[in-house]
């Protein structure tokens, strides 16, 4: 058998392993097995995500350049939404990874359901600002009358869908923690395909279902969401996974303040950038619809690549968090270094692919020819940043991961705020270069977040957080 077959032969045997579930050992042998073990799942988890995000654009474009706006600042200001959901996700596979790799799966359950009750909490006031003042949120965001009417309905919804949203991060995070990658990956993948085939349904009318218009992308998304979260506590209760939370219910406020305390670091990090990205899209809403357009079309391409890159990340986390718990440190920074470069190699195939192609891909989602030309030079421009944006976002959840929260909040925001927002403001009001000033400025703190995370990781403070 040549060597060609043996590594293909050796290469499908992994991804079977992975697709499966496998729950190999990843504290031991080979630290690249154990990575694709984790990442493969994860990846596709991510991947069914951005291909929703990417087939939602597509069929609200179908209504008009003012859906498309509406959808790109409603995203906008769920970012606040995801932030708590991946914050929370985030802390609690840092909190059940550790156990876990002190073998301790009770407490890992335990640590579990205290989350699901700190996502249910923390939920409840945003659904009510969403139903109540939705306008109103369009209007802050500098939204257009026919805007607001356009979209104020789908506004409403996906705020209030929101308790939904967080369950379905978190749990997933669960899940991660534990190395039930696999289990993940599913609940997505059962959400996201639901969400796909009901989409242009509702939207359009198609047989049976009534026509809701840009409402009824966000029904779609509500109802798909909905029956992946049902999945994932079916697996919590009754499935095969390692967790298990039926005789953990006991409400434990120790547990709830360490998950708030670990969790706030991560959910200050994706706020600060959240944010960021709010007064980025209000700056770009200055210059028209079009441009708003131009930069939803490309921001949800950007998303359908960088989703999955966010599953080599999450891997990260979960080696990083399980070797601690072992009292394997040098085995979880190797982890980091080899899951970077996978990540680095995978994104910079899609950077050669945009910087090639980036006219053709955004004629595919709409006719508007300044659409496709503004949303083709953003592609160009965010492309350039690509091999940073891979082994940055490594560092970051591995940080996560390690518990150390800290250190990449205060990165989130020096690089996000004191930096990003001048420097777009700078370059595309004060020097005139309009949407592109944005498009710059966001590439090159990129940069520098990785630049900076790199020195950071190197001193390896993180190897001795406590959680």
């Amino acid at each position: 058998m040549d060597i060609i077959t043996k590594t293909l032969l050796s290469a499908w045997n992994i991804f079977r392993k992975a697709i499966s579930g496998d729950q190999s050992n990843i504290l031991t042998g080979n630290i690249n097995r154990a990575i694709l073990l984790l990442a493969i799942p994860m990846t596709l988890e991510m991947a069914m995500e951005s291909l929703f995000a990417v087939v939602d654009i597509y069929f609200v474009s179908k209504i008009g350049i003012d859906a498309i706006a509406a959808v790109g600042l409603t995203e906008s200001m769920m970012t606040i939404t995801y932030s708590l959901g991946f914050g929370l996700a985030m802390g609690t596979t840092a909190m059940v990874s550790r156990r876990i790799g002190e073998k301790d799966t009770k407490g890992a359950s335990v640590s579990a359901a205290q989350s699901i009750y700190l996502g249910i909490l923390i939920s409840i006031p945003i659904i009510f600002i969403g139903l109540f003042y939705a306008e109103d949120l369009l209007k802050l965001m500098g939204a257009t009358d026919s805007i607001i009417k356009t979209g104020a309905g789908y506004t409403r919804l996906i705020f209030a869908s929101n308790l939904i949203i967080i369950l379905l991060f978190l749990i997933n995070g669960i899940f991660r923690g534990a190395g039930d990658a696999a289990l993940a990956m599913r609940a997505l993948w059962i959400s996201n395909s639901i969400n796909i085939v009901l989409d242009p349904m509702l939207i359009f009318g198609i047989g049976p279902f009534p026509q809701l218009g840009i409402e009824g992308a966000a029904t779609a998304t509500i109802i798909g969401r909905s029956i992946g979260v049902c999945y994932q506590f079916y697996h919590l209760y009754k499935g095969k996974g390692i967790i298990k939370i039926h005789e953990q219910w006991r409400f434990k406020p120790d547990i709830i303040l360490r998950l708030v305390k670990l969790s706030a670091g991560v959910t200050a990090q994706f706020i600060i950038g959240s944010a960021s990205w709010i007064f980025l899209m209000r700056i770009i809403s200055t210059f028209g619809s079009t441009a708003l357009a131009a930069y939803t079309v490309a921001l949800r391409i950007v998303i359908f690549t960088i989703l999955p890159a966010w599953g080599f990340s999450n891997a990260a986390a979960t080696m990083v968090g399980q070797n601690l718990g072992a009292g394997q440190p040098e085995r979880a920074e190797k982890s980091v270094w080899h899951t970077g470069f996978f990540n680095m190699a995978f994104l910079g195939i899609v950077m050669m692919v945009f910087l090639l192609f980036a006219e053709s891909i955004t004629a595919f989602f709409t006719n508007d020819s300044e659409v496709i030309s503004s949303a083709a030079i953003c592609l160009n421009i965010f492309a350039v940043g690509y091999l940073f944006y891979a082994f940055g976002m490594v560092l970051v959840q591995s940080f996560n991961g390690a518990g150390d929260t800290r250190t990449p909040t205060i990165m989130n925001f020096f690089i996000f705020w004191m930096f990003q927002l001048p420097l777009a403001y700078l370059l595309s009001i004060e020097l005139s270069a309009n949407a592109v000033g944005v498009y710059w400025a966001i590439v090159i703190s990129e940069a520098v977040f990785t630049i900076v995370g790199y020195f950071l990781f190197k001193k390896g403070r993180w190897k001795t957080v406590q959680v």
